[in-house]
């Protein structure tokens, strides 16, 4: 038997991966206690998908709901498969700038602590297991801000004769700069997963992405852009846009590009890899666009408003380059653009958020 142990298995990334794998034959592992629901509220809670994936994959999913931050736990579980486990994918993170700001402890124990307690089980359990990490382009804090930006009717968009026209690379400095309290917490746990891979001699991946988004996000007003905004356009719900005019740009990839990717990474690993992932010029929009479009698919206008504060270390423009990523894997092209992505949003939620605009 080949294990996948996949923690966050219920959100977004995790429970589009628990699917992934399981069509490739391997037996899942899934470890999630919906802490989303205590980050963010009842409304974010992935019990849903958690439901929707023991009932949709029988034996071949396997539910546990442990807290990665009980180091006990996390190894008595990856004791019990041991050698059979090829792949640990790690999608299970706090990840808000706000949230983070209300209990540092919190997010730095679960972001930070609880990565370090999976690599830790996988080298004393598992060592040829290989160890992919969800970081996220935060780990870069502000730093994208001091780029040379340019404001359009629509956007901000970069200096077309700017090294970064493509998107932004992996050779962007991390320090010098505002991160939040979530950026940091992300940074060590980044910067742990490639240690491990460097110092153990494992193979691991940090994925650094952009906004990740599709049908299964349990969006909600600190996380989840596409997916909060889509369910505020069908239901009617109050949007706030925070900042830049509403004009700041966001790469947007689709859960299901993204495990590809990890699979990609999966068939021929190496040792302590860093990859920017994203949307890319491929696959971006601005806020001010995405409204418009989530009005378009909805049929709807939308309540929304504006503030002038920004929140803190947030981007002004973010679109990744994913050139290193395809030059070791150069099978690889992203399906889904963003009107697509909303899209689907739009059709395989709508019944589900018909019910929460009634209730």
């Amino acid at each position: 038997m080949s294990v996948a142990i996949i923690t966050g298995s219920a959100g977004l990334i995790g429970s589009e991966a628990v699917g992934h794998f399981i069509e490739k034959g391997l037996t899942v592992v899934g470890i999630d206690n919906d802490m989303r629901s205590r980050f963010f509220g009842e409304e974010a809670s992935t019990a849903w998908n958690r439901d929707r994936l023991t009932a949709t994959h029988g034996q071949k999913y396997i539910h546990e709901s442990v807290d990665i931050r009980d180091d006990d736990a996390v190894d008595g579980l990856f004791q019990k498969y041991g050698s059979d486990i090829s792949l640990i994918l790690h999608t299970a993170a706090q990840p808000s700038h706000d949230w983070a700001a209300r209990e540092p402890k919190t997010d730095f124990s679960v972001n930070a602590n609880g990565t370090l307690n999976l690599l830790e089980a996988t080298r004393q359990s598992a060592p040829n297991g290989v160890f992919v990490f969800t970081s996220t382009n935060k780990v870069y804090g502000d730093r994208p801000n001091s780029l040379p930006l340019v404001e359009q009717e629509t956007r901000w968009e970069i200096d077309p004769s700017h090294t970064y026209n493509d998107g932004i690379r992996e050779d962007m400095p991390l320090d010098q700069c505002m991160h939040s309290l979530f950026g940091a917490s992300k940074v060590a746990a980044d910067i742990l997963v490639q240690e491990y891979g460097r110092y153990f001699d494992m193979p691991t991946a940090c994925f650094r992405g952009g906004c990740l988004t599709g049908p299964g996000h349990s969006g909600t007003q600190l996380h989840g852009f596409l997916s909060y905004l889509m369910k505020c356009a069908m239901t009617g719900t109050k949007y706030t846009v925070f900042g830049y005019k509403g004009k700041q740009v966001r790469d947007n990839i689709h859960s299901h590009d993204l495990v590809r990717a990890f699979d990609a990474f999966l068939q021929n690993p190496r040792c302590s890899a860093v990859y920017n992932i994203g949307g890319s010029r491929h696959s971006n929009c601005s806020m001010l666009e995405a409204i418009s479009l989530c009005e378009k698919i909805s049929g709807k206008k939308m309540n929304w408003e504006y503030s002038d504060d920004n929140r803190a270390g947030d981007h002004m423009w973010w679109v990744s380059d994913i050139g290193r990523f395809k030059a070791d894997y150069p099978d690889y092209e992203l399906k889904y653009n963003v009107p697509e992505i909303l899209q689907e949003i739009h059709d395989q939620n709508v019944e589900r958020w018909a019910k929460a605009e009634t209730s």
